[in-house]
């Protein structure tokens, strides 16, 4: 902001330097062309004239002729003037420039409109574009350190209002993300104190079961058989808080939201092609779009994006690299998107598992990953009333997302 300030500074410092010399110079030039300069000419010469002195008109700035008149006769084209001398009529043809004046106030104004719109210019980019980017110079960084409390100033409009609000709207999600973590990890805390303290008496109660049977304290069968039937009745108990607990992990973890609505599938789908027409050109991956009719689908836009997004990046990354084909098919009130990527090697018995999170197939290679992608699509597609599901068709791997039609 200092340096833009600086810069503003420097060209007013240089319009008024400007303005001061040109307008030095005009002036001057007025003021030698005003006067009637041309009559002090003419005195002079008729003074020579008077005085039987030689003329020679080159000395001279504005008189261009002069010549005695017959019988005071005088007529022509040019500016002229007539002077008597000794008695005689002379006629001094002169060249006078238009007053310069009204150029100079001509100069002054346009000078002044150009410096006023340079000026109103340069306020311009400092209080819509360079101000409103100063203001958050360093809020990338505070967002890094994980201070995310400090909201930006709405700006609709302008250059920046998007991106402040754009900006604004990660530090919200950053924000619920990290109250959503330290939640789960107060969730998770509390639950595993609680089955610890839960599991241990049972364990204690199996603990001394097997002490007695060691040490032959029972030696009744009768006896035997009830120790027996307890122990498995507390095994069974610890067996259900086993349960509870990889229940408790299989829930939805990410808290993922869906906002319900309605878009048309054309805008699903220019979204996409504008994402990765240059990526997989890059890539050299061919990428094939078949026809389809624009309907009316519901759901969330911006999950319905994300979702192919996550369709389209697996078919990158664990494709051969030749093709990607997205095509189109309708089943009763439903408009299925199935993307279908070649080199398939995925086997068959691993296709019930695919969806399911931090699971990651045979075919991963080295390629890195969380094991969420189709997780996540799955969890977004049921909450938005569809479905997806996967099928291996020869060498190709083909995942369809159900979308319902509007």
């Amino acid at each position: 902001m200092k340096s833009f300030l600086r810069l503003v500074i420097a060209v007013i410092v240089l319009l008024s330097v400007v303005f001061a010399v040109s307008h030095l110079i005009l002036n001057n030039a007025v003021q030698d062309d005003t006067g009637r300069p041309y009559r002090v000419e003419a005195a002079r010469i008729a003074r020579k004239i008077e005085a039987g002195e030689t003329v020679d008109l080159n000395d001279y700035r504005y008189i261009t002729h002069v010549e005695a008149l017959p019988d005071g006769f005088a007529e022509g084209e040019s500016d002229y003037l007539v002077k008597t001398i000794g008695g005689v009529l002379y006629r001094f043809d002169y060249y006078c420039p238009t007053d310069n004046r009204q150029t100079l106030l001509m100069f002054d104004l346009c000078f002044g409109i150009a410096a006023t719109v340079v000026i109103a210019v340069l306020a311009f980019v400092c209080f819509r574009i360079i101000r409103p980017f100063d203001r958050i110079k360093s809020y990338p960084t505070e967002l890094a350190k994980g201070n995310l409390t400090l909201p930006l100033k709405e700006q609709r409009g302008g250059y920046t209002g998007q991106f402040l609000w754009g900006l604004d709207l990660l530090r919200e999600t950053l924000e619920n993300r990290k109250a959503s973590e330290l939640a789960l990890q107060k969730q998770n805390k509390t639950m595993l104190l609680s089955l610890s303290h839960d599991i241990k008496t049972p364990l204690s109660v199996i603990e001394l079961y097997a002490k007695a049977l060691e040490r032959g304290l029972y030696d009744e069968e009768q006896k035997k058989k009830e120790i027996a039937v307890s122990i498995h009745d507390k095994c069974e108990e610890i067996r259900l808080y086993v349960d509870d607990i990889a229940r408790t992990a299989g829930e939805d973890f990410l808290q993922l939201e869906v906002t319900p609505g309605e878009f048309y599938l054309s805008e699903l789908m220019n979204r996409i092609r504008s994402f990765y027409t240059d990526k997989l050109r890059l890539l050299q991956i061919g990428m094939e779009l078949g026809p389809y009719a624009d309907h009316l689908l519901g759901g969330d836009p911006e999950r319905a994006v994300e979702v192919l997004q996550n369709l389209m990046e697996n078919a990158v990354k664990y494709g051969d690299g030749q093709t990607i084909a997205i095509t189109f098919s309708q089943e009763e009130d439903c408009q299925l998107i199935h993307v279908a990527n070649s080199g398939c090697t995925l086997s068959e018995t691993e296709l019930p598992h695919i969806f399911e999170s931090f699971w990651r197939g045979s075919n991963v290679g080295s390629q890195s990953g969380s094991g969420l992608g189709l997780y996540i699509c799955r969890t977004l597609m049921r909450k938005m009333n569809g479905d997806i599901y996967a099928a291996v068709e020869g060498e190709y791997m083909v995942v369809t997302a159900v979308f319902p039609i509007a």
